[in-house]
């Protein structure tokens, strides 16, 4: 007697789940079989961790090699109108004013963790809301923020190379703490000239076109929409976010 086969619930497949371990890999070197796999499993918590973690050790070792006072230096230098403000308070005054900015960027530095499921979020809920109105998908907050925590995981190339570059011998005083890796264009360029151009430079970034790609595959595998398309709107929204910011901070 032939045995009679068991057919599968429909978006199911025979293909084994993922561990956690499994799916971290596979996002660099399979990516497709990672978000594949959450369709089954909808788990962010693992690559929220890892990014926490080379986000803190690059905060700390900020915070051991440069300073949070020198950070902040950097960050007055790069606007003049800032900096001007600042050269005319008193010297007591200016010392305390940067020591309170200092403290409270080395406060949202060891705070990363909660920012990055903040930023997430936010991201989740705006590609949620464009794919499900823009395409007809219907993705849940949770599935989107899993394929949003994943495609973030080749960032800890960025908390590495920061690391690495101000180990090397970094300069303190030429250190941006904005693009501080040379992943983009931008990052040779002098922050104080051409705001708009430099911004727009940072947009063609290695690590942020192959988030774009892996969040394609993302939401690509767990939809109709195709790869191409969903490649070309998130990297659309992501254009238009730079062109805003870039606008903003050449007007200052």
């Amino acid at each position: 007697m032939s045995t009679p086969e068991t057919s599968l619930p429909q978006g199911e497949t025979s293909t084994p789940h993922l561990s956690e371990g499994a799916r971290v890999i596979n996002t660099f070197v399979a990516p497709t079989q990672t978000f594949e796999d959450i369709r089954h499993n909808q788990s962010w918590w693992v690559p929220w961790v890892i990014l926490s973690i080379f986000s803190l050790a690059f905060s700390v070792t900020m915070m051991k090699k440069i300073g949070w006072d020198q950070i902040m230096e950097n960050e007055i230098a790069k606007s003049p109108a800032r900096a001007a403000q600042m050269e005319k308070m008193p010297p007591e005054q200016r010392e305390r004013m940067l020591a309170i900015q200092a403290k409270t960027s080395e406060y949202i530095a060891y705070g990363y963790p909660v920012v990055i499921l903040l930023v997430a979020c936010v991201t989740a809920l705006g590609l949620m809301a464009t794919f499900n109105f823009g395409f007809g998908t219907q993705f849940s907050f949770q599935k989107t923020l899993a394929i949003v925590f994943y495609s973030w995981l080749p960032t800890i190339f960025t908390a590495l190379l920061g690391v690495i570059t101000i180990f090397v011998g970094l300069d303190p005083e030429g250190f941006n703490v904005r693009n501080p890796v040379a992943t983009n264009p931008a990052y040779f360029m002098n922050p104080n000239e051409h705001k708009f151009l430099y911004g727009m430079l940072t947009m063609v970034d290695v690590i942020a076109i192959w988030i774009i790609f892996l969040m394609a595959i993302g939401f690509s595998s767990n939809s109709k929409v195709k790869r191409g398309t969903a490649f070309i709107t998130i990297f659309a929204l992501y254009f238009l976010v730079k062109l805003i910011g870039s606008g903003i901070t050449a007007m200052f």
